[in-house]
Protein backbone atom coordinates (compact mmCIF):
# COMPACT_ATOMS: atom_id res chain seq x y z
CA UNK A 1 0.00 0.00 0.00
CA UNK A 2 3.04 2.30 0.60
CA UNK A 3 4.33 1.70 -2.33
CA UNK A 4 1.27 2.09 -4.27
CA UNK A 5 0.51 5.68 -2.52
CA UNK A 6 4.43 6.80 -3.25
CA UNK A 7 3.75 5.46 -7.00
CA UNK A 8 0.32 8.07 -7.13
CA UNK A 9 2.18 10.90 -5.68
CA UNK A 10 5.40 10.65 -8.03
CA UNK A 11 2.89 10.48 -10.57
CA UNK A 12 0.88 13.84 -10.24
CA UNK A 13 3.92 15.79 -9.03
CA UNK A 14 5.75 14.42 -12.59
CA UNK A 15 1.94 14.55 -14.65
CA UNK A 16 2.28 19.23 -14.99
CA UNK A 17 6.09 18.78 -16.26
CA UNK A 18 4.69 15.78 -18.93
CA UNK A 19 1.88 18.09 -20.30
CA UNK A 20 4.23 21.09 -20.33
CA UNK A 21 7.15 18.77 -22.77
CA UNK A 22 3.95 17.20 -24.92
CA UNK A 23 3.15 21.01 -25.19
CA UNK A 24 6.86 22.18 -26.13
CA UNK A 25 7.12 19.39 -28.39
CA UNK A 26 4.15 20.38 -30.29
CA UNK A 27 4.90 24.08 -30.37
CA UNK A 28 7.97 23.10 -32.06
CA UNK A 29 7.83 20.50 -34.64
CA UNK A 30 10.26 17.62 -35.51
CA UNK A 31 12.54 18.63 -38.76
CA UNK A 32 11.48 16.80 -41.92
CA UNK A 33 12.76 15.24 -44.65
CA UNK A 34 10.75 14.92 -47.80
CA UNK A 35 10.74 13.26 -51.30
CA UNK A 36 8.32 14.07 -54.12
CA UNK A 37 7.97 14.90 -57.21
CA UNK A 38 6.26 14.23 -60.84
CA UNK A 39 6.30 11.96 -64.18
CA UNK A 40 4.52 13.24 -67.07
CA UNK A 41 3.71 11.91 -70.53
CA UNK A 42 1.95 12.82 -73.20
CA UNK A 43 0.27 12.75 -76.81
CA UNK A 44 -0.20 15.88 -78.88
CA UNK A 45 -1.55 16.36 -82.25
CA UNK A 46 -2.50 19.05 -84.68
CA UNK A 47 -5.94 19.14 -86.90
CA UNK A 48 -3.39 20.12 -90.21
CA UNK A 49 -1.36 18.06 -92.72
CA UNK A 50 2.22 19.06 -90.52
CA UNK A 51 1.87 18.27 -87.06
CA UNK A 52 2.97 21.77 -85.80
CA UNK A 53 2.58 23.22 -82.03
CA UNK A 54 2.49 26.64 -81.39
CA UNK A 55 5.52 28.62 -80.24
CA UNK A 56 5.14 28.26 -76.64
CA UNK A 57 7.46 25.67 -74.26
CA UNK A 58 6.31 21.86 -73.32
CA UNK A 59 3.93 19.80 -74.68
CA UNK A 60 5.41 21.17 -78.50
CA UNK A 61 6.57 17.95 -79.41
CA UNK A 62 4.33 15.50 -81.61
CA UNK A 63 2.46 12.12 -81.67
CA UNK A 64 3.32 9.88 -78.34
CA UNK A 65 5.99 12.30 -76.50
CA UNK A 66 7.65 12.24 -72.83
CA UNK A 67 7.17 14.94 -70.49
CA UNK A 68 9.31 14.71 -67.68
CA UNK A 69 10.50 13.41 -64.36
CA UNK A 70 11.16 15.69 -61.75
CA UNK A 71 12.15 14.70 -58.19
CA UNK A 72 12.82 17.01 -55.09
CA UNK A 73 14.66 16.73 -52.01
CA UNK A 74 13.97 18.64 -49.14
CA UNK A 75 14.79 19.40 -45.80
CA UNK A 76 12.45 21.63 -43.39
CA UNK A 77 14.26 22.48 -39.82
CA UNK A 78 13.15 24.74 -36.88
CA UNK A 79 14.79 27.85 -38.87
CA UNK A 80 16.37 26.61 -41.58
CA UNK A 81 16.21 24.03 -44.78
CA UNK A 82 17.08 23.11 -48.36
CA UNK A 83 15.37 22.33 -51.87
CA UNK A 84 17.22 20.83 -54.51
CA UNK A 85 15.13 19.88 -57.35
CA UNK A 86 16.51 17.96 -60.49
CA UNK A 87 14.28 17.57 -63.55
CA UNK A 88 15.17 14.83 -66.40
CA UNK A 89 13.24 14.81 -69.91
CA UNK A 90 12.35 16.93 -72.66
CA UNK A 91 10.23 19.11 -70.81
CA UNK A 92 13.14 18.95 -67.95
CA UNK A 93 15.59 20.40 -70.65
CA UNK A 94 13.03 23.18 -71.85
CA UNK A 95 12.60 24.59 -68.35
CA UNK A 96 16.57 24.96 -67.85
CA UNK A 97 17.84 25.77 -70.99
CA UNK A 98 20.06 28.74 -69.67
CA UNK A 99 21.94 26.33 -67.99
CA UNK A 100 25.68 26.18 -69.50
CA UNK A 101 27.68 23.92 -67.27
CA UNK A 102 26.66 19.79 -67.75
CA UNK A 103 26.33 19.49 -64.64
CA UNK A 104 23.60 21.94 -63.60
CA UNK A 105 21.81 20.80 -66.80
CA UNK A 106 19.25 18.75 -64.94
CA UNK A 107 18.72 21.80 -62.18
CA UNK A 108 15.62 23.30 -61.67
CA UNK A 109 15.74 24.21 -58.44
CA UNK A 110 19.01 24.18 -55.40
CA UNK A 111 18.60 26.75 -52.84
CA UNK A 112 18.92 26.75 -48.71
CA UNK A 113 17.06 29.21 -46.44
CA UNK A 114 17.22 30.83 -42.72
CA UNK A 115 14.67 32.28 -41.30
CA UNK A 116 16.70 35.48 -39.41
CA UNK A 117 13.45 36.74 -37.41
CA UNK A 118 10.12 36.01 -37.04
CA UNK A 119 8.23 36.41 -40.52
CA UNK A 120 11.61 37.12 -42.42
CA UNK A 121 13.39 34.38 -44.29
CA UNK A 122 16.10 34.70 -46.36
CA UNK A 123 16.63 32.49 -49.51
CA UNK A 124 19.95 32.02 -51.53
CA UNK A 125 20.87 29.81 -54.76
CA UNK A 126 18.37 28.96 -57.81
CA UNK A 127 14.49 29.03 -57.62
CA UNK A 128 11.45 29.22 -60.10
CA UNK A 129 9.96 32.17 -60.71
CA UNK A 130 7.89 34.71 -58.51
CA UNK A 131 6.61 36.20 -61.86
CA UNK A 132 3.00 34.48 -64.16
CA UNK A 133 0.62 32.52 -63.09
CA UNK A 134 1.91 29.48 -64.48
CA UNK A 135 4.84 27.24 -63.43
CA UNK A 136 6.95 24.12 -64.82
CA UNK A 137 5.28 21.14 -62.98
CA UNK A 138 2.55 20.07 -64.72
CA UNK A 139 0.79 18.91 -61.44
CA UNK A 140 0.48 22.58 -60.62
CA UNK A 141 -0.75 23.68 -63.43
CA UNK A 142 -4.55 23.43 -64.81
CA UNK A 143 -3.46 23.48 -68.34
CA UNK A 144 -1.16 21.09 -69.47
CA UNK A 145 0.15 22.95 -72.28
CA UNK A 146 1.21 26.73 -71.58
CA UNK A 147 0.82 30.37 -72.45
CA UNK A 148 3.04 32.74 -74.32
CA UNK A 149 2.84 35.20 -70.88
CA UNK A 150 4.89 32.22 -69.47
CA UNK A 151 6.97 31.20 -72.12
CA UNK A 152 8.68 34.09 -72.86
CA UNK A 153 9.04 35.48 -68.97
CA UNK A 154 11.69 33.98 -66.48
CA UNK A 155 11.79 30.29 -65.62
CA UNK A 156 13.87 30.58 -62.52
CA UNK A 157 16.54 32.67 -60.94
CA UNK A 158 20.03 32.61 -58.86
CA UNK A 159 20.63 34.90 -56.50
CA UNK A 160 19.13 35.93 -52.90
CA UNK A 161 16.06 36.91 -51.44
CA UNK A 162 13.92 38.30 -48.44
CA UNK A 163 10.93 37.24 -47.65
CA UNK A 164 8.79 39.18 -45.31
CA UNK A 165 5.45 38.27 -43.84
CA UNK A 166 4.14 41.85 -43.25
CA UNK A 167 0.26 40.36 -41.98
CA UNK A 168 -1.74 37.62 -42.44
CA UNK A 169 -3.00 39.19 -45.77
CA UNK A 170 0.30 40.86 -46.56
CA UNK A 171 3.80 40.09 -47.70
CA UNK A 172 6.69 41.52 -49.26
CA UNK A 173 9.68 40.00 -51.03
CA UNK A 174 12.89 41.71 -52.31
CA UNK A 175 15.66 39.96 -54.53
CA UNK A 176 19.08 40.23 -56.28
CA UNK A 177 19.35 37.99 -58.95
CA UNK A 178 22.08 37.41 -62.26
CA UNK A 179 20.65 36.96 -65.89
CA UNK A 180 17.28 35.31 -66.10
CA UNK A 181 17.54 31.53 -66.20
CA UNK A 182 21.48 31.61 -65.73
CA UNK A 183 21.69 28.51 -63.42
CA UNK A 184 24.83 28.24 -62.24
CA UNK A 185 27.19 31.33 -62.29
CA UNK A 186 26.93 35.28 -63.15
CA UNK A 187 28.85 35.09 -66.82
CA UNK A 188 28.01 38.40 -67.87
CA UNK A 189 27.97 40.81 -64.91
CA UNK A 190 24.14 41.60 -65.27
CA UNK A 191 22.19 41.72 -62.03
CA UNK A 192 19.07 42.22 -61.58
CA UNK A 193 15.88 43.08 -58.86
CA UNK A 194 12.95 41.62 -58.18
CA UNK A 195 9.96 43.17 -55.97
CA UNK A 196 6.78 41.20 -55.40
CA UNK A 197 3.96 42.88 -53.06
CA UNK A 198 1.16 40.48 -52.38
CA UNK A 199 -2.27 41.38 -50.60
CA UNK A 200 -5.23 38.99 -49.97
CA UNK A 201 -4.12 36.08 -52.42
CA UNK A 202 -3.12 38.73 -55.45
CA UNK A 203 0.60 39.40 -56.05
CA UNK A 204 2.28 42.41 -57.86
CA UNK A 205 5.45 41.49 -59.17
CA UNK A 206 9.10 43.44 -60.96
CA UNK A 207 11.54 42.41 -62.52
CA UNK A 208 14.61 44.69 -63.91
CA UNK A 209 17.56 45.02 -64.94
CA UNK A 210 19.95 46.59 -67.43
CA UNK A 211 18.14 47.21 -71.13
CA UNK A 212 14.99 45.00 -69.15
CA UNK A 213 11.79 45.85 -67.20
CA UNK A 214 8.77 43.81 -66.62
CA UNK A 215 5.47 44.40 -64.77
CA UNK A 216 3.64 41.30 -63.71
CA UNK A 217 0.32 40.68 -62.05
CA UNK A 218 -1.44 37.88 -60.97
CA UNK A 219 -4.44 36.77 -58.49
CA UNK A 220 -7.69 34.58 -58.52
CA UNK A 221 -10.74 34.82 -56.75
CA UNK A 222 -13.27 32.03 -55.60
CA UNK A 223 -16.64 33.36 -57.32
CA UNK A 224 -18.23 29.91 -55.69
CA UNK A 225 -17.33 26.47 -53.71
CA UNK A 226 -17.31 24.98 -57.36
CA UNK A 227 -15.63 27.92 -59.43
CA UNK A 228 -12.61 29.50 -59.13
CA UNK A 229 -11.27 32.80 -61.76
CA UNK A 230 -7.87 33.01 -62.18
CA UNK A 231 -6.00 36.18 -64.10
CA UNK A 232 -2.52 37.32 -64.65
CA UNK A 233 -1.43 40.09 -66.66
CA UNK A 234 2.24 41.83 -67.99
CA UNK A 235 4.23 43.64 -69.66
CA UNK A 236 8.00 43.76 -70.41
CA UNK A 237 10.22 46.03 -72.36
CA UNK A 238 13.50 45.69 -73.40
CA UNK A 239 16.18 47.97 -75.07
CA UNK A 240 14.22 50.41 -77.83
CA UNK A 241 10.77 49.28 -78.68
CA UNK A 242 10.92 45.30 -78.34
CA UNK A 243 8.88 43.79 -75.90
CA UNK A 244 5.74 42.11 -75.18
CA UNK A 245 1.89 42.27 -73.07
CA UNK A 246 -1.21 40.25 -72.59
CA UNK A 247 -3.79 38.83 -70.51
CA UNK A 248 -4.71 35.48 -70.19
CA UNK A 249 -7.50 34.49 -67.70
CA UNK A 250 -8.26 31.29 -66.11
CA UNK A 251 -11.74 30.27 -65.21
CA UNK A 252 -12.11 27.05 -63.48
CA UNK A 253 -14.92 24.65 -62.64
CA UNK A 254 -15.15 21.69 -60.17
CA UNK A 255 -17.96 19.62 -61.70
CA UNK A 256 -16.94 16.57 -58.96
CA UNK A 257 -14.52 15.63 -56.62
CA UNK A 258 -12.31 13.68 -58.97
CA UNK A 259 -13.11 15.67 -61.92
CA UNK A 260 -13.10 19.53 -62.88
CA UNK A 261 -12.90 21.73 -66.96
CA UNK A 262 -10.78 24.64 -67.12
CA UNK A 263 -10.19 27.42 -69.81
CA UNK A 264 -7.59 29.36 -70.83
CA UNK A 265 -8.07 32.61 -72.88
CA UNK A 266 -5.10 34.35 -73.61
CA UNK A 267 -4.17 37.70 -75.56
CA UNK A 268 -0.77 38.35 -76.08
CA UNK A 269 1.62 41.06 -78.35
CA UNK A 270 4.26 41.42 -79.33
CA UNK A 271 6.65 44.46 -80.72
CA UNK A 272 9.46 45.12 -83.12
CA UNK A 273 10.12 41.60 -83.53
CA UNK A 274 10.68 40.35 -79.99
CA UNK A 275 10.64 36.80 -81.17
CA UNK A 276 7.71 34.96 -79.69
CA UNK A 277 5.89 35.30 -82.60
CA UNK A 278 7.90 36.89 -85.52
CA UNK A 279 11.20 37.81 -86.38
CA UNK A 280 10.64 41.39 -87.29
CA UNK A 281 7.88 43.59 -87.07
CA UNK A 282 4.76 43.78 -84.71
CA UNK A 283 2.27 40.10 -84.27
CA UNK A 284 -0.32 38.90 -81.54
CA UNK A 285 -2.12 36.26 -80.63
CA UNK A 286 -5.18 35.07 -79.23
CA UNK A 287 -6.11 31.25 -77.91
CA UNK A 288 -8.06 29.39 -75.82
CA UNK A 289 -7.16 26.04 -74.14
CA UNK A 290 -10.10 24.29 -72.71
CA UNK A 291 -8.50 20.77 -70.42
CA UNK A 292 -10.69 18.48 -68.85
CA UNK A 293 -8.62 17.51 -65.10
CA UNK A 294 -10.00 13.38 -64.04
CA UNK A 295 -7.70 12.62 -60.73
CA UNK A 296 -7.66 9.48 -59.23
CA UNK A 297 -5.36 9.36 -56.00
CA UNK A 298 -2.03 10.80 -57.15
CA UNK A 299 -2.86 10.16 -60.96
CA UNK A 300 -4.16 13.08 -63.00
CA UNK A 301 -5.72 12.24 -66.79
CA UNK A 302 -6.09 15.76 -69.05
CA UNK A 303 -7.51 15.93 -72.45
CA UNK A 304 -7.00 19.25 -73.80
CA UNK A 305 -8.20 20.70 -76.96
CA UNK A 306 -6.12 24.30 -78.01
CA UNK A 307 -6.88 26.70 -80.89
CA UNK A 308 -4.56 29.57 -81.40
CA UNK A 309 -5.72 32.55 -83.85
CA UNK A 310 -2.62 35.15 -85.51
CA UNK A 311 -2.63 38.16 -86.40
CA UNK A 312 -0.44 36.79 -89.52
CA UNK A 313 0.40 33.49 -91.26
CA UNK A 314 2.55 32.10 -88.51
CA UNK A 315 1.79 28.15 -88.50
CA UNK A 316 3.44 25.86 -90.82
CA UNK A 317 0.51 23.22 -91.24
CA UNK A 318 1.89 21.43 -94.30
CA UNK A 319 5.43 21.80 -96.44
CA UNK A 320 3.71 24.51 -98.52
CA UNK A 321 1.06 26.05 -96.49
CA UNK A 322 1.36 28.33 -93.88
CA UNK A 323 -1.80 29.69 -91.91
CA UNK A 324 -2.66 32.46 -89.42
CA UNK A 325 -4.98 30.07 -87.09
CA UNK A 326 -3.74 26.02 -85.54
CA UNK A 327 -6.12 23.61 -83.57
CA UNK A 328 -4.28 21.30 -81.63
CA UNK A 329 -5.39 18.24 -79.27
CA UNK A 330 -3.32 16.80 -75.99
CA UNK A 331 -3.87 14.12 -73.49
CA UNK A 332 -1.60 14.19 -70.67
CA UNK A 333 -1.39 11.52 -67.98
CA UNK A 334 0.85 13.14 -65.07
CA UNK A 335 1.66 11.51 -61.69
CA UNK A 336 2.54 12.90 -58.52
CA UNK A 337 4.44 11.36 -55.62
Amino acid sequence: MKNLLLFCFVTLLSTPSFIKAQESEEESPAPAFNFNGTVDTYFRSSFSEDPVAPNTSFANLNGFALGMANFIVSYEGEKSGFVADVVFGPRGSDAVFGSVGNSSEMVNQLYVYYEIGEGVTLTLGNFNTFLGYEVISPAANFNYSTSYLFSYGPFSHTGIKADFTLSEDFSLMLGIFNQTDQTEANYDRYTAFGLQFGFYGQYLNFLGGEGYAQIDFTGGVDLSDAFFLGVNASTAALEGDTGFSGIALYPQLSLSDTFALGLRGEFFAETDGFGALVADGDADNFSLTLTGSLSSGNFIFKPEIRIDSASSELFAISPTKMSNSLSSFVVAAIYSF
